[in-house]
């Protein structure tokens, strides 16, 4: 945890809950250790979507349909969201989540990769939410950022890694070199890039937020 613990749950004390179905989704989750978006990282995207009041939402990494459902029930009533998501054992029990939910109009999903999806979507869309294979999102962000209109909002979440993205590559096992480097790497390419303006912040395990920002001429 990236945040005292205490503090994160004096925090969450004061929230006031989803819809039925959607807590019962939460709960569903924990007992079966399927990850979705913390409670604090629900808060945060409730307040961005009432600032941004997106008409089109693009998600990638759909999991059971948590995050989509949540974003679909504080999101404008027209808005429509296209979610991504390539784990073939996750997708039937989101469909059915969508389903129970009413949304299955509301929702588009398609399945597989999405560095492949992306590249056939023509947008634009007005929100975009990164919450995929971590080491990925720094080849998503090209299409990403075609796919972003001017003033149009980017939130990439669990982007600090429980801490360990300040650590050096020699500090994290083996096996999470890779996605630490490539972390990193978009880190900086989201702070760096002439079209973005990015915080970092440290809610839940770390979320990006950035604006694409007006061409100048």
């Amino acid at each position: 945890m990236i945040v005292d613990e205490r503090m994160v749950s004096f925090i969450n004390s004061f929230d006031r809950g989803n819809t039925p179905f959607l807590d019962e989704l939460e709960r569903y989750s924990k007992e079966t250790n399927v990850p979705i978006i913390r409670k604090e990282m629900q808060g945060f995207l409730k307040l961005l979507l009432a600032i941004n009041k997106p008409s089109a939402i693009l998600e990638v990494g759909t999991a059971i349909g948590f995050s989509a459902l949540l974003m679909k029930e504080y999101a404008p009533v027209d808005c429509h969201i296209t979610t991504i998501e390539k784990y073939e054992k996750r997708i039937p029990l989101a469909k059915e989540n969508f389903k129970k939910a009413g949304r299955e109009q509301d929702i588009t999903l398609l399945e597989g990769d999405a560095t492949e999806i992306l590249k056939t979507l023509t947008g634009p869309y007005d929100f975009i939410f990164m919450d995929a294979a971590k080491g990925q999102y720094i080849h998503f962000l090209p299409d990403i950022l075609r796919l972003l209109p001017e003033g149009g909002l980017l939130v990439s979440d669990n982007v600090l890694q429980d801490g360990d993205i300040l650590e050096s590559r020699y500090a994290v096992t083996r096996r999470n070199r890779t996605i630490h480097t490539r972390m990193r790497d978009y880190l900086y390419e989201l702070k760096h890039h002439d079209q973005l303006e990015t915080a970092i912040l440290p809610v839940g395990d770390g979320v990006t937020v950035s604006v694409k920002r007006e061409k100048s001429f």
